[in-house]
């Protein structure tokens, strides 16, 4: 047989080479990587006990006397935030590159975050609903039920900060440190009227501030700034910037544990965000000659591409599959032994390959909105803003209220009528003034 190939095959592979070498590829590392970190940060946080008196649920990870400081490291939503804003900033200027517009960008960003969450909804609806239905004790039913849509908050936060990436890029490109500085100046007011007023609830207008503020700085990331710094600065305000979390968490406002300041999102979170964009730009050479390498190319390719289908499925397959080892009578090691740790990397790998084989299933009906065809455009703004409402609002209530069937009902029904009008298009609104047709001779 023939190993030669045609000039198709060759031009792809070459297509594919061009695209690496104009990627960044540290953030598609950097994404892959905290989706990892956040899978792990679970394995090792749900812990089940069995004993004669019933089943029990621990966290050998927030008892360890190590996990407080391991939080200034391990909690890496901001980056996440920040990975964001750079894919965010590329994905506008790419948009607008081509024509586009702000309802594009926004329904062909919202759809790819939320499509793959139809699925999971639904899923959940069908769980909760039977489990109900026969009659499972209700606190059982809801300490799980928090448990699997605990990661849910992220769908909420995420799809606002996309809704505003056309205007704050805007913002960014007349003003990227004054926006900051707002940014930063309303977080710490929000803050403190949370603080004042003792409602904790208030900390959701933060949602906006905290992480608007993370994804700023990816854009900055985007234009090349950190890149342009000496080595010597970076590590200085990284430094600096941990440095100041120190008094800040240590007045009793906000908290020592960096995940306890996540929902809602607290100031210590922004500063984070700042150290850990500098600290990864210090590293970036080391780690663009590591993802120059076949093999982490492969890993991240592999785990990147259904980054959020693991994200969103991770928890209750884990849960899942702890529930069946149990009706398996399969021994449980007591949370926290040394047994019970030693065990953490395969529950990691076993973990991940259920959740790339939920995603395999799922590819075809987890894709992209195709481009714009020639004289169409997506749907006007109202619907855009319906649109927006019915996929980023269940997650929000599941943020704020947590999961239970009805919750996970409302997304069922609300996130695919969402992704649908977001998908639909219509004829291309005429902007320029129509040639007047010309008087024929003789009329």
């Amino acid at each position: 047989m023939s190993t030669k190939q045609g000039p198709t095959t060759a031009r792809s592979a070459q297509d594919v080479r061009g695209i690496i070498a104009q990627r960044d590829l540290v953030v598609d590392l950097i994404r892959t990587a905290c989706v990892v970190l956040v899978v792990v940060v679970h394995v090792t946080m749900v812990g089940v006990a069995v004993a004669p008196d019933g089943i029990g649920v621990t966290s050998p990870l927030q008892e360890s006397s190590w996990y407080v400081p391991a939080t200034w490291v391990g909690q890496v939503m901001p980056l996440f935030f920040v990975v964001g804003g750079f894919a965010s900033a590329t994905g506008w200027r790419s948009t607008r590159a081509r024509g586009g517009g702000a309802r594009d960008f926004v329904a062909t960003r919202l759809v790819r975050l939320y499509r793959p969450a139809v699925p999971l909804f639904v899923v959940l609806a069908l769980g909760l609903g039977i489990a109900t239905a026969l009659g499972t004790p209700t606190d059982l039913l809801a300490e799980v039920a928090f448990g699997i849509g605990s990661p849910l908050w992220f769908l909420a936060a995420y799809g606002i900060t996309q809704c505003c990436v056309p205007v704050m890029a805007r913002l960014h490109e007349r003003a990227p440190w004054r926006t900051l500085g707002v940014l930063l100046l309303l977080a710490t007011a929000v803050d403190a009227l949370r603080f004042a007023t003792g409602t904790a609830e208030v900390g959701l207008l933060n949602l906006g501030p905290v992480w608007l503020f993370a994804q700023q700085l990816g854009f900055l990331w985007a234009d090349g700034w950190f890149a342009r710094r000496s080595r010597v600065g970076l590590a200085v305000v990284a430094l600096v910037g941990y440095a100041v979390l120190v008094p800040m968490t240590s007045v009793g406002l906000w908290a020592p544990d960096m995940l306890q300041d996540l929902n809602p999102p607290m100031l210590p979170l922004a500063v984070l965000a700042v150290s850990q964009v500098c600290l990864v730009q210090l590293v970036h050479g080391p780690l663009t000659r590591f993802m120059h390498t076949r093999a982490a190319q492969a890993t991240v390719f592999v785990l990147g591409r259904d980054g959020m289908t693991i994200y969103l499925w991770h928890l209750p397959l884990y849960i899942a599959l702890n529930g069946a080892a149990l009706l398996l009578a399969v021994p449980f090691p007591d949370p926290g032994s040394a047994t019970w740790w030693a065990t953490r990397p395969i529950a990691l790998v076993v973990v991940l390959a259920a959740a790339l084989g939920v995603a395999r299933a799922l590819r075809r009906s987890d894709r992209p909105l195709p481009r714009l065809e020639p004289g169409t455009d997506r749907p006007g703004w109202p619907v855009v803003v319906l649109a927006a409402l019915c996929t980023i609002g269940p997650a929000f209530v599941v943020m704020q209220w947590h999961l239970s069937f009805g919750v996970a009902l409302l997304g069922a029904v609300a996130v695919p009528v969402g992704v649908w009008l977001l998908g639909r298009t219509r004829a291309q609104t005429q902007t320029q003034p129509q040639p007047q047709p010309q008087p024929q001779p003789g009329a």
